[in-house]
């Protein structure tokens, strides 16, 4: 881990906790360093610019309202943001009756202007691939059914009710295949940190 992640992942820790706190400026730093990453999240699952910059404006005050009830213990800031942009990025696309995007088109996302290369910088890249490595190896451990589970809600934004009818299993069978695989995912990814 580099220095500068850690520093990075304290100023966001600090910043939320701040934001719990009624601090608007925290709000806006906690605002400027994540709003590319919950974009990302909001643009994959929506598959429209314009939704997902809507949803992103109702994540945000979301986090302002539920700040406060933000818990360091039990996981990260970013884990804590990204699950409610997902969230709230899969309630639109309940609430739209839109079925799930299985990929976006390069293009989505970036205007004509904008340049392709998004390139991280060094450090950021070194880190990402690190918890890219430790997550797919931990994913590699868990068995075939319960990894193409979390790979489809996860990754490609299926909701547990649209994994049931796919898998032909019971919505209450699809929730506890996820719950206990991502309970698995949790502990290795602890016993590696």
């Amino acid at each position: 881990m580099t220095a500068g992640s850690q520093q990075e992942r304290e100023a966001l820790l600090a910043a939320l906790l701040a934001t719990g706190l009624g601090n608007r400026r925290a709000f806006q730093e906690v605002y400027q360093m994540t709003s590319a990453k919950l974009f990302g999240i909001c643009l994959r699952i929506c598959g429209e610019r314009q939704t997902a910059e809507d949803v992103l404006q109702e994540i945000y005050l979301t986090i302002w309202r539920r700040a406060p009830s933000f818990e360091p213990s039990r996981g990260s800031p970013v884990a804590w943001l990204a699950t409610i942009a997902r969230n709230r990025a899969l309630d639109w696309r309940r609430a739209n009756h839109r079925p799930a995007l299985e990929t976006l088109p390069d293009h989505i996302g970036r205007s004509a202007g904008e340049p392709a290369d998004t390139a991280l910088l060094a450090d950021q890249s070194l880190l990402e691939e690190e918890v890219d490595t430790r997550l797919r190896d931990c994913m590699e451990e868990l068995d075939g059914r319960p990894r193409a589970a979390i790979r489809a809600a996860f990754l490609d934004g299926l909701t547990y009710s649209e994994l049931a009818r796919r898998e032909a299993v019971p919505l209450a069978t699809m929730k506890s295949t996820i719950r206990r695989a991502l309970l698995r995912l949790r502990d290795c990814l602890s016993d590696d940190a």
